[in-house]
């Protein structure tokens, strides 16, 4: 049934268009992979090494040691420990292009200017330089020069980036487990040698070795790339806009940006902008950028870019018909849209050296051709315009209100409006008086083995109504913005009173003139360090250690490494982290138990899996009021 795979309606909508036009989509292809390997679901097979692979009966009927002699604890740890790592790596990757073009824009190399000179110099503070008085692009070299310092450290010193930031607290937690990171390249290496033949058996040390992965994950790869794309394109402050696929319009240059990276997206959106009269050349009004994805959720915080839709309905975004070219960089990139593309008249292009797909135009870009190559994109938009078959177009009819744009920097300065010299204090003090139960953080993936959008919608709903405020990012911000819980009106459909109260004392405060929304977009998943400087700046107001704080975090549909290494280091902060879709470890005992009651005695978080949205919202709920009576809060 269509019911089953989305609550959305533009969704909906698009998968009958996609049977009429005999398009295959992700839906399909997931039907046609049942039943599932089940060995595979538990985390119980090993191909690490040739004479694999080896399976372990999970009924103790057959195999309990793989050739080795790997037991299935060992087994499951180890592939659990490759796939943060590969997580990590993602976002390590991501990092380090955004540190190298700091260092060319400083260096006048590259089109781009630094854009927030205050963030710089707290950055800069932050890290022991001098920010006072230094030229901008000079300071900005030596905050690069830390950077890559921790890229190329060859000492035992844990990274640089990570001391300047985390909580004083918890690096005392990781220093004593022995978990603390170096050079995070090293670190990603060194988990690869670890999992091979012959290696580490100790499903402990294995598991502590994954609980450092999500360190450098944490520091090296969400915090150093925020950081630096933040003082190349700016921090974000609220912007107003809409999302689904019905921003789409059918008498404009249609182009949507995908993938995760902005040193492209942005300017492909300055150079839509530039072009735009060339479009009444092709006989269209004008070039509608829209975002999928992470490349949606950063040029929608920074120049208030309409979301098109997350990622499963990324194929139906070219199914609508109206699609003049998709544009992607890195990650999460389906690559059956060339297979959709050519259906249509739609331009699939990819641009990066490491993602490249048969039948897709590729246009290579780089820092220093990012302006040539941007149009050359824009420009094959508006060729591919031409070639529309208005037979096959079909826009939904349905798009949401969002309001955007939440850094840390943003909410600080919503709550000045309440008290100017601590900002935190009227969050801190609705936390503790009751108005805001606790805080909950909605992360990561659209996973075709659920409905999608379905739980991270419904449980939000559960909390809100309990009067737990939301933040969110990646496509869980995008689900949530569809639903129509990132506006004012949000706010008063589905937040409980109190946390009513405080939303709409807020946003009028701040002038708004109406409540701030139930749950605040804090931007993309590399942006999910903005929800980790926001639990560090509260538990450094009141003293406490976070995993103290009645705070915790959530993969409602976890389907990327990348949603693992994420969850990891919220675990590592000592956060409650739920995940609603069953990560491949359940075949393991041990490490299950280590996962989920084990790492809370030493580190503080757990993992918590629940596949039912109302009781994950009453898990997390649970949880949160513990939380407030160890710290004597009233309930």
């Amino acid at each position: 049934m269509l019911s089953e795979r989305s609550i959305d309606p533009a969704a909906l909508d698009l998968l009958k268009k996609a049977a009429k036009d005999g398009i295959e989509t992700v839906w399909d292809r997931y039907e046609a992979q049942q039943p599932q390997c089940g060995f595979g679901s538990l985390g119980i097979c090993c191909r690490h090494c040739i004479q694999g692979p080896c399976r372990i009966d999970p009924f103790g009927q057959g195999p309990t040691r793989g050739i080795c002699g790997a037991t299935v604890d060992v087994i499951v740890a180890r592939n659990l420990l490759r796939q943060v790592a590969a997580g990590a790596a993602a976002h390590v990757d991501h990092a380090y292009d955004a540190v190298e073009a700091l260092e060319l824009a400083a260096q006048g190399k590259i089109n781009y200017p630094i854009k927030d000179k205050n963030k710089l110099r707290t950055i800069a503070a932050g890290l022991g330089l001098d920010a006072t008085d230094q030229d901008v692009n000079a300071l900005a070299l030596e905050v690069v020069k830390v950077a890559y310092a921790d890229m190329a450290n060859h000492s035992q010193t844990p990274i640089q980036w990570l001391m300047a930031h985390a909580p004083k607290e918890r690096i005392a937690v990781w220093k004593d487990l022995g978990i603390l990171p170096r050079n995070p390249d090293r670190e990603i290496r060194e988990a690869l040698h670890q999992t091979t033949m012959g290696m580490d058996a100790d499903p402990v040390n294995l598991v502590l070795a994954t609980a450092k992965q999500g360190l450098v994950d944490g520091y090296a790869g969400l915090k150093l790339a925020t950081d630096m794309q933040d003082i190349l394109f700016g921090s974000p402050t609220p912007v107003v806009t809409e999302a689904n696929l019905g921003v789409l319009k059918s008498d404009y240059v249609n182009l949507i940006v995908h993938g995760h990276v902005p040193l492209l997206s942005e300017k492909i959106v300055e150079w839509a902008k530039t072009l735009s009269t060339e479009a009444q050349s092709v006989g269209a009004q004008g070039i509608q950028v829209a975002g999928i994805c992470c490349s949606g959720n950063e040029v929608l915080m920074r120049q208030g870019i309409p979301l098109a839709t997350n990622f499963l309905a990324q194929e139906l975004a070219i199914v609508t018909g109206a699609v003049d070219a998709m544009v992607v960089d890195v990650q999460c990139i389906m690559p059956s849209l060339a297979q959709v593309a050519a259906c249509y008249h739609t331009e699939l292009i990819t641009t990066m050296p490491i993602v490249k797909i048969p039948g897709a135009t590729h246009i290579p870009f780089s820092l220093e051709n990012a302006d040539e190559a941007a149009q050359v994109i824009v420009r094959k938009a508006l060729t591919a315009y031409t070639k529309r078959d208005p037979q096959k177009i079909h826009i939904p009819d349905h798009r949401s209100t969002i309001m955007a744009g939440f850094s840390v920097e943003a909410i600080s300065a919503a709550l000045a409006h309440l008290d100017a010299d601590q900002p935190l204090k009227p969050l801190v003090d609705n936390i503790a008086n009751g108005n805001i139960l606790g805080v909950v953080a909605t992360v990561g993936c659209n996973n075709v083995k659920v409905t999608q959008d379905l739980f991270h919608v419904e449980m939000v709903k559960e909390l809100l109504k309990n009067n737990v405020l939301v933040v969110a990012t990646g496509c869980s911000a995008h689900a949530l913005a569809k639903a129509g819980l990132m506006n004012s009106e949000g706010t008063e459909r589905f937040a409980g009173a109190s946390l009513q109260a405080v939303l709409t004392a807020v946003g009028e405060a701040a002038g708004l003139g109406a409540p701030l929304p139930p749950v605040l977009h804090m931007g993309s998943c590399v942006d999910n360090s903005r929800i980790g400087d926001l639990v560090t700046a509260i538990a450094r107001y009141l003293g406490v250690d976070t995993s103290a704080l009645p705070v915790a975090a959530s993969a409602p549909e976890p389907q990327h490494e990348k949603a693992l290494s994420i969850g990891t280091w919220a675990v590592t902060m000592g956060l409650t982290t739920h995940l609603g879709v069953v990560p491949p470890v359940l075949g393991g005992k041990q490490v299950t138990e280590l996962l989920t009651q084990g790492l809370t005695e030493v580190i503080g978080g757990k993992f918590y899996v629940e596949t039912d949205p109302l009781l994950a919202a009453q898990g997390l709920i649970t949880d949160i009021r513990a939380k407030r009576r160890a710290l004597g809060l009233d309930n």
